[in-house]
Order: structure tokens, then C-alpha cells, then sequence
């Protein structure tokens, strides 16, 4: 009767110990089992992570096209988020599933970063070709004394053709390259006094006359907008103001119709 308790008690041992080997071994498979979930988890987050930097810096570049292409505040709102929704029923989704969504938002972040920079680049070429026309006032808070075209001669009488826009200047105000370019001619010319003439690449000639100070020197890059004199009343003249020529393929032209975006009074 003892030798069959100590076989019971030494079956319940042997048992005991299987049991707990089998515990160790579903215990060793969960962690191993999680610690596969949690690389896996982590290799979505970090692919989620790089979405993320990519969206942003779409964010980025569309809120400095809509300021390049001046468009009104509000009209692209890039922080704002889009408004979804919808009715199905709401299931688990599959690791796979989640996968195949994440290359395809990948792709079409890839898509739409391919034509915001193409469009940046068109944007940026127009700017560049827009900046080379002439389209800006010479003076600021100006307005027109005199245009293009036949008048009387302000200094002797009779008639003229003037051959640019007179704009109303004090002694010393800054005079204003009206588009990008490089200065052609810094000097002094028979009736127009102290000059800047400014070539801007593409057939256009600017001519600022009359000024009482040239602040360029010839061959020096200028942006629409620089300072490049001071305004006078140099060479023919009857008081300071700001003489504005346009020359298109070595013809004087009209400036009037580059300024409409100016704010111009006259």
C-alpha cells in the first residue's frame, strides 16, 4: 500500500511538472506572439510616422503655392481637416488589408507631391516671366502729370510727342525698377537729365529720367520694386517728378497698359 501511494504521489509530480512545461511553453509562445504583434505594430507606426512627414510637407508646399498663386485666405485651408463619413458596418480590418490601404494613401501621396512640384515649378516660372514685365509704378503714392503720346511741350510751347509717363515726385523720393533686370545705362542724356535704363531680357527697355541722384551702376542685377535713383529734376524739366519710358524690341511703347495692376491716380 506504501509503494502504491509513493507511485501516486510520484504520477501527480510527473504530471505537475507537464503541466507546468506546457504552461511555460504557451507562456513563451504569447510572448513571442506579442513580441511579433509589437514589431509589427511598430513597423506600421513608423510607416504611419513617414505618411505623416510626407502629408506635411505636402501641407507646406500647397500653402506656399496658394500664396505664389494668390489665391484668398480660406480658399485652401490646408489645416483644416476634411470632412468623411459614411453608414457601413464597422468591422475589423485584417493586417493584410491595413497593409494594401497604406500603399495605396503612399501612392497617392507620391502622385500628388509629383504634381504640386510641377505645378510650384510652373507657378515659379510665371512669377519670374511676370517679375521681367514691366507692371509696376516707378513712385509709390503717385499719380499721372502727364502721358504717352501727343501734348504740348511743357517747357516752350508747341507740340510733342512724349514719349513716356510723367509721374508727381518730390525732390529725393525713391524711383523704383518697375520689373526685374539688369542695368544697361547709368548716366546722363541730352533732355532727360540723370537716367537709369534697365534691360529686362525679353525685348523690354525701362528709362527713368530727370532724377536728381542715380544710385546703380551699369551691368548690376535690379528686382521689381529695388530703389535705383532718387527723383529730380534734372535735363528738361519744369519741377521734380519721375519720367517712365517703355521700349519693346528697340520701339518706344505705351506704358500705360503694363501698370493696370499699379495703384495709380491721373
Amino acid at each position: 500500500m506504501a509503494g502504491g501511494m509513493a507511485l501516486l504521489v510520484a504520477g501527480g509530480a510527473a504530471g505537475s511538472a507537464i503541466s507546468q512545461q506546457r504552461l511555460a511553453a504557451e507562456t513563451a509562445r504569447a510572448h513571442t506572439g506579442q513580441a511579433q504583434a509589437q514589431r509589427e505594430l511598430n513597423a506600421i507606426a513608423a510607416r504611419v510616422g513617414e505618411l505623416q512627414a510626407q502629408a506635411n510637407r505636402l501641407n507646406a508646399l500647397g500653402d506656399r503655392l496658394t500664396r505664389m498663386g494668390g489665391l484668398k485666405d480660406g480658399e485652401f485651408d490646408f489645416d483644416r481637416p476634411v470632412g468623411v463619413g459614411g453608414d457601413g458596418e464597422v468591422r475589423d480590418m485584417p493586417k493584410g488589408e491595413l497593409g494594401r490601404s497604406l500603399d495605396m494613401l503612399e501612392h497617392r501621396l507620391g502622385n500628388s507631391g509629383d504634381q504640386l512640384t510641377v505645378l510650384g515649378a510652373l507657378l515659379t516660372n510665371r512669377q519670374l516671366t511676370l517679375n521681367a514685365v514691366p507692371s509696376r509704378a516707378p513712385v509709390l503714392d503717385s499719380y499721372i502729370t502727364s502721358g504717352f503720346g501727343e501734348r504740348a511741350d511743357p517747357v516752350v510751347g508747341g507740340g510733342e510727342f512724349h514719349k513716356g509717363i510723367d509721374f508727381s515726385a518730390h525732390t529725393g523720393d525713391p524711383v523704383l525698377a518697375v520689373a526685374d533686370g539688369v542695368v544697361s545705362f547709368v548716366g546722363e542724356r541730352s533732355g532727360y537729365g540723370n537716367v537709369v535704363e534697365i534691360d529686362h531680357g525679353n525685348g523690354y527697355v525701362t528709362r527713368y529720367a530727370h532724377n536728381s541722384q542715380l544710385e546703380r551702376r551699369q551691368g548690376e542685377l535690379v528686382r521689381a520694386g529695388q530703389e535705383i535713383a532718387k527723383a529730380g529734376s534734372t535735363g528738361r524739366s519744369t519741377g521734380a517728378h519721375v519720367h517712365l519710358e517703355v521700349w519693346q524690341d528697340g520701339r518706344v511703347i505705351d506704358p500705360r497698359p503694363f501698370l493696370q495692376g499699379a495703384r495709380l491716380r491721373g
